[in-house]
């Protein structure tokens, strides 16, 4: 048994620990879906938030999970992840995201975008801009995101702006410069680290999902996942999978802390 066939092994379904997982079965701990149940609450209250957190901590997860609350008749979700753009090739992103023609100018892209969000107001359907790695931003278009929420003399919000982005992004905001968009910010979420009771829950929910209820993590080998992970999803599956691997190897029908510790001690060796 070589280590590529674990799936086989423990008679999984389908690779416990990978990406593809559809919304409905994404798993959150009370603390995530407080900030879940608060993006919902600011896009039906028509506000604007911000989202922080380290990377690997399931910001994207997050999104996902708001995509899946949000009624699509009522809500236009548009998610943009290339922040590196200048402003007018920012904006040109977002045309395309939203199904329009972007223009040859950043007049014309920025006058199609508020007349789309506008129509869609007339319509009944309110967009939410959900910007994921805010943090990337350049300073010119971070500069002009706020005039994108002016509408009719600023006497209706009529779009809700969603930043997402790494810890510094609450610096950014805080300089002199980026003042009038912090104050259109209503709402303001952290994310933080699982704790270690959420990992153990985690990783039986995904194995369970995966096609098998079993505890195939002894306690030792969740402890040790938990604390060399940090409490970060994308470091916990990678440590999962690979202690998976190892026990598939080995032919061991449990993943115990022998064996994670093994693969520790080889990623430090590499």
């Amino acid at each position: 048994m070589i280590a590529a066939n674990y799936v086989t092994f423990f008679g999984f379904q389908l690779a416990p620990f990978a990406k593809e997982l559809g919304d409905s079965d994404l798993w959150l701990p009370p603390s995530k879906q407080e900030i879940v149940d608060g993006l919902c609450d600011a896009a039906e209250s028509r506000e604007c938030c911000l989202v922080t957190g380290d990377p690997g901590l399931g910001k994207t997860c997050i999104l996902r999970a708001v995509r899946h609350r949000l009624s699509p008749t009522a809500y236009r979700l548009t998610y943009c992840h290339n922040a590196t753009l200048g402003k007018r090739d920012f904006y040109r992103q977002i045309c395309q995201a939203l199904g329009l023609s972007p223009s040859a100018t950043a007049a014309g892209v920025f006058y199609a975008i508020s007349s789309h969000v506008q129509d869609l107001g007339k319509e009944r359907v309110h967009p939410v801009f959900l910007l994921d790695e805010a943090h990337l931003l350049l300073p010119e278009t971070l500069d002009h995101l706020h005039i994108l929420l002016n509408y009719e003399w600023d006497a209706r919000a009529l779009l809700s702006l969603v930043l997402i982005g790494l810890p510094e992004l609450v610096d950014r905001l805080a300089l002199r410069r980026n003042r009038s968009l912090l104050s259109r910010i209503h709402r303001r979420f952290v994310i933080g680290p699982l704790t270690h009771d959420d990992t153990a829950d985690y990783l039986r929910t995904r194995l369970r999902l995966a096609g098998d209820g079993r505890e195939l993590f002894s306690d030792e080998a969740v402890t040790l996942v938990h604390d060399h992970a940090g409490g970060a999803l994308r470091d916990i599956d990678r440590l999962a999978t690979g202690g998976l691997r190892e026990a598939a190897r080995r032919k061991q029908k449990i993943v115990d802390g022998a064996t994670l510790q093994r693969l520790l001690d080889a990623e430090v060796r590499s």
